[in-house]
């Protein structure tokens, strides 16, 4: 590739992603929050710049963050979950400003499948599939229009089921827990070894101006899946509540598959 990127958000996801770029020959810049966390972007080569976002604006340098970089990667988690009346689409609408005026031309911005509604027959989703109605997913699909309306840039919108590895992993939280709903509905995951390899993917081969799922392909129950993993950690079992009608959804990673010619290295 050897190119200049930027990646604003360089957490749980974002560091391992901005080091593989550093490994493949890239410049990196990168942002955090934290300015605890800026030595260690510096120990990892990635040119380090300390940058918040809030619906007020922008605080830090975020013009030389984004200063001589073609591609953008936005991984900025909304936080809708844990504060709904936060404006996310206000936030993002700063950002876009920056961008507008910097060298950007390409953007992956890191969405969420959380957009399609679950449902009690467990439907396929694809790029296709209605989205949800709701206030949060109205906000994600809000911002995801902001950039793909945006005529400055290119943007593709990568869309993840639930992020895991093995140091944050959905069933540690679950392990027992009782009455957990939707036992009988699909699993939705994606390793974030396969997080990184998709994004890499998608630059390298310059897939620009389109939408896409990615979940490993393979759907097991929630109550075998996470039950599985608890007894292969030691941990104590989760009880789901059988009583009650479970909803959920497939999401269907075919377009991913076949448009990048990926192979997913993590199975459920």
């Amino acid at each position: 590739m050897n190119s200049n990127i930027c990646v604003i958000g360089c957490g749980w996801l974002g560091l391992p992603l901005a080091k593989k770029f550093i490994e493949l020959g890239n410049i990196v810049h990168g942002s955090t929050t934290s300015k605890d966390k800026l030595s260690t972007l510096e120990e990892a080569q990635i040119h380090p710049f300390l940058i918040q976002f809030s619906s007020e604006g922008v605080s830090g340098n975020l013009k030389y963050c984004l200063k001589d970089c073609q591609t953008l990667i936005i991984n900025i988690p909304p936080g809708l979950r844990k504060n709904p009346e936060h404006d996310y689409v206000k936030q993002m609408t700063h950002v876009i400003d920056y961008v507008e005026n910097s060298s950007v031309e390409n953007i992956l911005f890191i969405g969420s499948t959380s957009v399609y509604d679950d449902s009690k027959d467990f439907p396929i989703i694809t790029e296709n599939s209605p989205t949800s109605s709701d206030n949060i997913p109205k906000q994600l699909l809000a911002v995801e229009a902001l950039f793909s309306n945006n005529n400055n840039f290119k943007t593709t919108i990568l869309r993840f089921s639930g992020l895991f590895a093995n140091d944050r992993h959905p069933a540690k939280y679950l392990s027992g827990k009782t009455n957990l709903k939707n036992g009988d509905a699909p699993v939705n995951l994606i390793h974030r070894e396969d997080c990184v390899g998709i994004i890499i993917s998608v630059v390298k081969n310059n897939i620009w101006g389109t939408v896409i799922n990615a979940s490993t392909p393979s759907h097991p129950t929630k109550k075998d899946y996470y039950t599985s993993i608890c007894k292969a950690l030691e941990l104590p079992i989760p009880k789901f509540d059988n009583a009650t009608m479970s909803k959920g959804k497939i999401i269907d990673s075919s377009k991913l598959v076949q448009l990048l010619d990926y192979e997913f290295n993590v199975k459920l």
